[in-house]
């Protein structure tokens, strides 16, 4: 199946949404993560698979690799709104202030949004193809 430029442009700018996501982990778990257990292994596991993801969605022409982004963004996301509650996540309690609080929210909603898009993009393409 031929790609659009679209999907390309997609592609390069949810990567670097994942790989956003996963610097401010992986920064956040040499900061202060690391010494938390639950938390300090999940903070590692995100930056790790972020990497992952963000390469898989650029060199693997699936449709799998964007659906794990979009996973990616809901479940970080998620997570980072349950330790804003009360209850917090696993005993850690967030607010929402802070650079790296932001950039990372704003780069798991863009993974999400981008994932989306690149799904039903590459699904019209293939369509008018067929």
């Amino acid at each position: 199946m031929e790609r659009q430029p679209t999907s390309y442009v997609l592609r390069a700018l949810l990567s670097v949404c994942l790989l956003v996501s996963a610097i401010v982990h992986l920064y956040l778990w040499n900061d202060w993560a690391k010494d938390v257990a639950v938390v300090g292994p999940a903070f590692l596991l995100n930056g790790f698979g972020g990497i992952v993801l963000a390469v898989l969605v650029l060199v693997w022409r699936h449709w799998l690799p964007l659906l794990g982004a979009i996973g990616f963004g809901i479940a970080t996301l998620t997570a980072f709104v349950i330790s804003t509650t009360p209850s917090g996540f696993f005993e850690v309690h967030e607010r929402w202030v802070g650079t790296s609080v932001w950039l990372a929210a704003i780069s798991e909603l863009g993974a999400i949004a981008l994932g989306i898009v690149a799904i039903v993009v590459e699904s019209n393409a293939a369509r008018r193809t067929a």
